[in-house]
């Protein structure tokens, strides 16, 4: 039975907490735009109403700034589902405190509670990320992060289209309402939030620095220990830096360039929106289930070909104004717009879910929740930066917007390639899923048993030089092959299999010092927990049967005695690049392309007595009749 990740919608482990950020989210949204409301309610002048909205994101991102460090380590040691309930509590307190200023009518209350908020969502983002690792399993994680992403996109938008009609529809009485509003939905979110079950603590014996200073500095060191997890927190923060950029631009684009006002802006916004929802909803489906990070490079520059063409669709002024959304929709050359907008989101949503799985999935359990405030340090850094430069492009570069747009989507470019280059597994798992999803369609069951930490030794059987390619696109955690030296230098290949640090190995009379540096190698990475690939047959099968493993794999295990999974590969005899048929009949044959191939897994296998016969035979057992 195929998976939906929407099932998790049905479940206690997942949907209270899912509604309880959806809560959070749009209560922030309803609230802020509220107070937009006011000032227009209470009809203050041009200056004090930039004031109040500048001043308003300033007062809200202080507190990641002041209190992220000590959050993560509350986060850390605090059980997380008694860590939510007490945010909760205090979002509760907060929005009373706010429900006082509206109806007071009072701006000072309403920026004090609005920086009480600001600290609150501190206080609540690193478990909003680390607890899914504990209710989620790991081939969870890219549809629960998809969820989440979605439910977040489309809570801000609602929250700020019902926040901006309050006072609109509500008139005179718009302060109640404002105020009966937020307190309400407070209430609510703390009632669901009691529903969501028992989350031990990451660390519970850590002993809190409350000093914020070094420990910012501490939790950022922190994040920077892997280079995959270090640079996907960087890509993270730039997908921030994007929205940052492109959000705050669209109220001037929609009413300089697109000719429209409030509404047509909130249309522009809800495609922006509905767009990442759809992409985030899409990267399991795209992944099969694992954390594929294959599809942030396709994120990246999907995102910088919609930014780019959205300058080259309308560069100019608008020549029509006052448009509701139905006229722009009707005019010429709306829907190259409507498409752009859109695919900025989807392409935003292939980015950034797939970052926030491998942060999750890399990053150790008992550090996790300060890795995700260090990001969150970093997050609120990379705002205030896209604030302060898209202000100076406008006032001293004297940009238009849709050249800000442009400038963005180079840029967006330049930084994609720059953390490519840094950490060349991205681009390799592109590649890796480009050519596993062009040339096949996979199905992949039991690889979620692989262990998540520690080393593991995998073995399965060989058919085509595809199989490593084909075995790293199934499985979420990076798997070092153990593969023939002669396939390992296959050119073009070779540089998809350095980057994966493949291990070229030979027969002990072919080469004796490559066999030797393999066996030192596989040591090395076992010892120091890494999962190891191998294919015991030691050469791809001519005749589409299971040869005889070799004596090899015992020799690994006897000094190196890890966990053993089993695994094999269905249906790869008669697809393309298998020997069955000669070289030119291969390339003939049609049906060949895009078979449908499968990798199944079984249990690690305790390491203790397991000969290459007794594997041989569960690796036979597990591709049964499909060669």
């Amino acid at each position: 039975m195929a998976h939906n990740q929407f099932a998790l919608l049905t479940q206690r482990r997942f949907l209270p907490f899912f509604l309880t950020q959806a809560f959070g989210a749009f209560n922030d949204n309803v609230y802020r735009q509220a107070i937009i409301g006011l000032l227009f309610y209470l009809g203050v002048s041009d200056e004090q109403r930039t004031l109040y909205t500048n001043l308003a994101p300033a007062l809200f991102i202080l507190p990641y700034f002041l209190f992220s460090a000590t959050a993560g380590q509350i986060a850390e040691k605090l059980e997380k589902h008694k860590l939510i309930r007490i945010t909760t509590t205090m979002e509760i307190a907060i929005m009373s405190l706010a429900a006082v200023g509206f109806l007071t009518q009072n701006m000072s209350v309403l920026l004090v509670a609005l920086f009480c908020t600001g600290l609150q969502s501190t206080l609540f983002g690193p478990v909003k990320y680390s607890i899914l690792p504990s209710v989620l399993k790991p081939e969870e994680l890219t549809g629960g992060n998809g969820l989440v992403e979605m439910g977040t996109s489309i809570s801000i938008l609602a929250g700020m289209i019902f926040g901006g009609l309050i006072f609109t529809l509500a008139g005179a009485h718009g302060p109640i309402v404002a105020a009966a509003a937020i307190v309400v939905l407070a209430v609510t979110g703390n009632i669901v939030s009691r529903m969501i079950p028992r989350a031990d603590a990451g660390e519970p014996d850590l002993k809190i620095n409350w000093n914020p200073i070094p420990e910012s500095v501490k939790i950022l060191r922190m994040t920077r220990r892997q280079p995959a997890v270090r640079n996907s927190i960087l890509g993270v923060s730039w997908f921030w830096f994007v929205g940052t950029v492109l959000t705050s631009q669209l109220p001037g684009y929609a009413e300089d360039n697109l000719g429209g006002g409030p509404t047509l802006y909130i249309f522009a916004l809800a495609l922006f929106s509905i767009g990442t929802g759809v992409g985030s909803m899409l990267c399991e489906k795209l992944s099969a289930r694992t954390v594929e990070i294959g599809l942030v490079p396709l994120g990246a520059f999907g995102m910088t070909a919609f930014m780019v063409d959205l300058y080259f669709a309308h560069p100019g002024m608008a020549t029509a104004k006052g448009l509701d959304v139905e006229g722009f929709v009707r005019s010429a050359g709306s829907w190259r717009i409507v498409m752009d907008l859109v695919g900025i989101g989807v392409f935003a949503g292939f980015f950034v879910v797939p970052l926030f799985a491998l942060i999750q999935n890399r990053s150790p359990k008992n550090e996790l929740s300060r890795v995700i405030a260090g990001m969150n340090i970093q997050n609120a850094a990379f705002i205030v930066l896209a604030a302060a430069l898209g202000v100076i492009a406008q006032r001293f570069f004297h940009w238009t917007i849709p050249q800000v747009f442009l400038a963005l989507g180079i840029l967006n470019a330049l930084v994609a390639i720059y953390i490519f280059t840094i950490v060349p597994e991205f681009l390799m798992r592109f590649l890796s899923w480009v050519l596993v999803r062009g040339l096949y369609r996979l199905r992949v069951s039991g690889t979620e048993r692989i262990p998540d930490e520690g080393a593991a030794l995998v073995v399965c059987n060989h058919v085509s030089y595809m199989d490593p390619l084909i075995l790293s696109a199934s499985v979420s955690r990076p798997m070092r092959f153990v593969m023939y030296y002669k396939i390992f230098n296959i050119p073009v290949m070779n540089w998809i299999f350095r980057t994966a640090k493949t291990i070229p190995i030979a027969g002990a009379k072919e080469d004796p010092e490559v066999l030797r540096r393999a066996m030192e190698e596989i040591e090395a990475a076992l010892a120091d927990g890494q999962l190891v690939g191998i294919f015991p047959e030691g050469a791809l099968t001519k005749d589409g049967d299971i040869a005889a493993f070799k004596s090899g794999v015992e020799r690994i295990l006897e000094k190196n005695p890890v966990p053993v999974v089993p695994m094999a590969l269905r249906g790869m005899w008669s697809s393309m690049w298998s020997k069955r048929d000669s070289r030119l009949r291969r390339m003939r044959v049609p049906r060949r392309f895009r078979a449908q191939v499968e990798v199944v897994a079984d249990p690690p296998r305790d390491p203790q007595g397991l000969t290459a016969q007794m594997l041989e035979a569960q690796v036979r057992a597990l591709r049964g009749d499909r060669a």
